[in-house]
Parts: structure tokens; sequence; C-alpha cells
């Protein structure tokens, strides 16, 4: 039996063709911006200078027609009152360069060109486009001063044509105030948006400077982990390496713990500065579940026991008191002063014991590292070690003391702040 057949597919168009072939679509219309805007926005950015002459030559255009079609049975221009009037239209040309030079000079060209031309002119162009540029741009003192002296000079112009109804009266007068109202407003507006653009800058810049001190807060603060591991593995490396020839002949066995030691602290090492490299780079496929948590005032038991076998110390830890929760940072620098309190004491100290000591308080704890070793020398301030003591207790909000013992020795005293239950929680 015949398979049936399948109907012929539809060719498709060229366009589609094209279109399966790569060619890019067209970009999606989008809404014209209205005329107005669009005009705005560009005499926004031409030249002020060209803007400002094409500004005054409509302004003598003006002033040209009212003179050239006079009113019927009105006089026509003559070659006095067209300078007159083309000297209220071309020192608009520097209408921002000088705005209060160029209202003074429109302002006495307008007025002769009132009183001594009739007739006087019926819209005084050049008069409002002055008094606009004089609010937005003159002085506080400028400004009041051209007021008055325009309202002065309608008033002594208006008085002097003949035939002056109130309505034309009243429109001169409000015509002066409309474009010095809206100089204002354009100040203002202007005034307005320098403040916007000044505080967004101050925001930008805050902003930057606050990622700036995150990062150095950052950068510091691994710098304080990688210093404390590297530290104190290295010591505990020193101390075994230095004990391991003595006693690999009289003592295989405890050589042989020794070199393990040394392997196992290296390893230890290496796995602390991964997990604090690792929030510098992310490598593919590991993710921060997969990354070892930060040490805790938890495992500062399992320290002093590591130290104390590694270093051949007799190393005791005593806790008082209830323990307390406490935030990550906290509980991170407190591991940290132990650890590094214990490479001082394994380093310098040539001591042959040290206690750790945890005080819970209410608010706080109290971590004390004391050793019977030779104490700091007189004046001495201590090193790396005890800065790095100090830094990590300030950022905390917590504050450390180190130096002599009661007993002799050397005694590092850190306290804490303990966290409360809406912080225990956050972290």
């Amino acid at each position: 039996m015949p398979s049936p057949t399948r109907p012929p597919a539809p060719a498709a168009s060229p366009s589609a063709a094209r279109t399966r072939r790569g060619t890019p679509r067209p970009a999606p219309h989008r809404p014209a911006r209205p005329w107005f805007a669009s005009a705005v926005a560009r005499l926004r950015t031409a030249n002020p200078y060209a803007v400002d002459a094409a500004l005054a030559a409509l302004v003598l255009f003006a002033t040209s027609l009212q003179w050239i079609f006079p009113d019927e049975g009105g006089e026509r221009l003559s070659p006095q009152g067209w300078l007159l009037g083309a000297a209220t239209a071309v020192p608009l040309i520097w209408r921002r360069r000088a705005p209060f030079t160029t209202a003074c000079a429109v302002s006495v060209a307008t007025t002769a060109q009132g009183i001594h031309h009739a007739p006087p002119p019926d819209i005084m162009y050049g008069g409002l486009v002055v008094l606009h540029a004089t609010a937005a741009l003159s002085t506080p003192g400028q400004r009041r001063l051209m007021l008055v002296g325009w309202l002065t000079g309608v008033s002594v112009t208006m008085h002097h044509k003949e035939g002056t109804d109130p309505y034309e009266y009243a429109f001169q007068l409000l015509s002066v105030v409309c474009a010095y109202a809206l100089g204002v407003l354009a100040r203002v507006q202007r005034a307005y948006a320098a403040e916007l653009e000044d505080r967004a800058r101050r925001l930008e810049r805050e902003r930057t400077a606050g990622t700036e001190r995150a990062r150095a807060q950052e950068r510091a603060r691994i710098a304080r982990d990688m210093h404390d591991i590297l530290a104190h593995a290295v010591s505990l490396m020193v101390v075994q390496a230095e004990a391991g020839p003595v006693v690999v002949r009289s003592d295989p066995a405890r050589a042989e713990a020794a070199f393990d030691a040394i392997a196992t602290t290296g390893r230890d090492a290496m796995t602390q500065l991964r997990r604090i490299l690792g929030v510098l780079k992310e490598e593919p496929g590991v993710g921060a579940a997969r990354r070892l948590p930060q040490p805790q005032v938890a495992a500062l038991a399992e320290l002093v026991r590591q130290v104390g076998e590694s270093a051949g110390l007799r190393t005791e830890l005593r806790a008082r008191g209830e323990p307390r929760p406490l935030a990550p940072d906290t509980e991170v620098a407190a591991y940290r002063v132990v650890q590094e309190a214990l490479t001082n004491t394994v380093k310098h100290a040539y001591a042959s014991s040290a206690v750790v000591e945890l005080d819970w308080t209410e608010d706080a704890l109290t971590v004390t590292v004391t050793d019977d070793g030779r104490g700091p020398a007189a004046g001495a301030d201590g090193g790396h070690g005890l800065i790095g003591i100090r830094e990590r207790a300030g950022s905390c909000g917590g504050v450390a003391e180190a130096g002599r013992g009661p007993d002799g020795g050397f005694r590092v005293v850190v306290r804490l702040p303990a966290a409360d239950g809406r912080q225990a929680a956050l972290g």
C-alpha cells in the first residue's frame, strides 16, 4: 500500500530566508521625541554665541516689522528710530557674558526709542529678553535695580504716548513682571539642577570611598589571617625540624612523630590558606559551601593541644562562666588572638608552659594567654604580632593589652564583646 504523501512545504519568503541566513532583524520602532523637547535639547548643546546671535537677529526682525508696517495712519520708521531699534537687539549677543551691561544698554536704547521717536514700540522685545537674562544671571542687587528701572521706564514711556488706555498700560507692566518672573524661575531651576548634580557627584564619591575602605579593610583582614596562619605553622614546623635531627638516632619514634607533626602542620596551614584565598578567587565548580568554616572559639581546645604536642610546651585551657554567642568576626578574632599569642610564646618566649583562660561574662569574653618565659625587653612595644592582635580586637569592638605578667613571663589580655540574640541570629 503506498504511503500517504505529505503536502509540499510552503516556499519561504526572501525576507525569511535572509533572516535565517543571519541577516540582522530591523531594530524595533521607538517613538520619536516631541519636537519641542528635541529642539530644547539641541539648543542646550549648541554654541551659546550662535544662539544669542540668532536671538538678536530675531528681535531686530520683529522690531523692524513693527516700524516698517505701522498701523493705519501711523508714522513710518525713521533712520534714527531704526538705529535705536537695532540698539535694542544687537547687544543681546553678549547677554550671557555681561547680562547687566547688556541690560543697561538695551534699557537706554528702548527708553530713547519710546520717547523721541513716535510712535513708541508696542512690544519691547529686546527689553523682555534682557529682563529675563538679568533675572536669571545677575546678582541680587542688579536684578532689583533692573526691575525697578524697567517699571519706571515703562511708566515714563507710556506717559509720553498719546491715547494710552489702562489696558495697554497694564499689558506693558505685566510683560515686564512676567519676563522677570520667568528669569527667576530659570535661575532657580538651574540652581536646583546644579545642586542635584553636585549631590550625585558627592554620593558617587562617597560610594567610591566606601568601596575603597571596604576593600582596604578586607585586604587588611586577609593579611592578618595569612600572617597568623603562616607564623603559627612555620613556628611549629621550625621547632619540630630542630628537634628531629637531635633525636633521630637516640629516639627514632620521637623523630618520626616530629616529622609527622611537621607534615600535619603544613597540611593544616595549606587548608586554611586555601579557605582564606577562596574569597578572592572562586574556582569553577567550587562554591562557598565546599569551603571549610572559619575557626571558632570551640576549636581553641584542639589548637592548645596541638601547640603543646608540637612545641613541647605544657599547655592548659581554662574556662570560667557560661559561654555566650559571639558574632562571627568575634569568633574568628578570639581564635586568631590565641593562635598569635601562642605563636609568640613558641618563637620568642623560650617558655616551658602556657595557659589560655576564657572568662565569660554577661556581655563580653575575656581571653588571657600567659606564659612563663622571658618577658619583653624594657620599653618594647611589641612587634607585628602584637599589633595584629590589637587590630583584630579593635575591628570587632574589643580592646587588647600585652605586657609582663604579674609573676613574670608575658601576658596577653583581650576583651571581646558578646553578641545579643538578634546579632547572633543575623550571624
